[in-house]
C-alpha cells in the first residue's frame, strides 16, 4: 500500500485507536490488496463487494468479519474521503457468547498446579485485584502503593487511568515475589526491559487447567457403572 499504508496508520493515531485495533485494520487491508494485486484507491463497491462475500464462503468468524468490513470502511471514508456505497450490506453480527465464570474454589485449585513463583504471582494478581491480563501485565513497580492498599493501572480501557483494591494477602505475595526476583521498572519483566509476554501466561494457565481436569476427571468405568440399571 506504501504510502495509502501511512496515511491509513496516521489517521488511526491522530483517532488514538488502540495498538490492538491499528494493527488489525492494517492486517485486513494488507490482505485485501493481495486479493487484488492492485492499489485500493483502484478498487470500489464491486471488488469490497467481492471480498466480503469470499470471507463469508471461508467461514470466517463474526469478529473477524466485523473487523475485515470495519477495516475497508475507515480506509474508504476516513482517508480516501469516498462516500461508504455498501450500506446495504449490514455489518457482519459478532457471536454472542456468556464467559465461563469460574468458582473461587476453582481458580485455587488451578492456581495450585502454577509452580513459578513469577506466573502464579500474575495469576493471583489477576484475579485478587479484578485486572486484565493485559493490565497486570503492564503493571510497574510504583504502581503498588502499599501505604493506601491501592494498584494504580496506568492507561486501562478506555484510555483512562484507575485504581483497584490491594489485599494484605496479595501485598505478602508481592514481597515474598519481589524478594526473590527484584523487577526494577516492570513488576513482571519478560525479554530485553519488556512486560512479560501474555501468551506465556495464557499457555501457563491452559495447561493448570489441564492439569487440573485430569486429576478431577474419574475414570471412564465409574460413569459405566453409574449408567447400568438395577435389578
Amino acid at each position: 500500500m506504501g504510502e495509502l499504508r501511512e496515511k491509513m496508520l496516521r489517521r488511526m493515531e491522530l483517532r488514538n485507536y488502540s495498538k490492538k485495533t491499528i494493527k488489525l485494520y492494517l492486517y485486513h487491508m494488507e490482505k485485501y490488496v493481495r486479493r487484488y494485486g492492485k492499489s485500493p484507491d483502484g478498487l470500489g463497491k464491486k471488488e469490497i463487494e467481492e471480498y466480503l462475500h469470499e470471507l463469508i464462503l471461508d467461514k470466517l468468524s463474526g469478529s473477524a468479519m466485523a473487523q475485515a468490513y470495519s477495516a475497508l470502511k475507515f480506509f474508504y471514508c476516513d482517508c480516501l474521503e469516498k462516500p461508504w456505497e455498501l450500506d446495504k450490506i449490514p455489518r457482519p453480527k459478532t457471536e454472542k457468547r456468556l464467559p465461563v465464570v469460574l468458582s473461587p474454589m476453582e481458580v485455587k485449585q488451578i492456581l495450585l498446579e502454577v509452580k513459578n513463583k513469577k506466573y502464579l504471582t500474575v495469576l493471583m494478581i489477576i484475579y485478587s485485584a479484578g485486572l486484565r491480563l493485559s493490565e497486570a501485565l503492564r503493571l510497574k513497580t510504583k504502581d503498588i502503593d502499599s501505604a493506601r492498599m491501592s494498584i494504580r493501572i496506568e492507561q486501562a480501557k478506555g484510555k483512562k487511568d484507575r485504581y483497584s483494591v490491594l489485599s494484605e494477602v496479595m501485598l505478602n505475595k508481592l514481597r515474598n515475589y519481589y524478594k526473590q526476583y527484584k523487577p526494577v521498572t516492570w513488576l513482571f519483566p519478560g525479554k530485553e526491559d519488556n512486560p512479560l509476554c501474555s501468551s506465556t501466561i495464557q499457555k501457563v494457565f491452559i495447561g493448570a487447567k489441564k492439569k487440573r481436569a485430569s486429576k478431577n476427571r474419574q475414570p471412564f468405568i465409574h460413569y459405566v457403572t453409574a449408567l447400568q440399571p438395577i435389578y
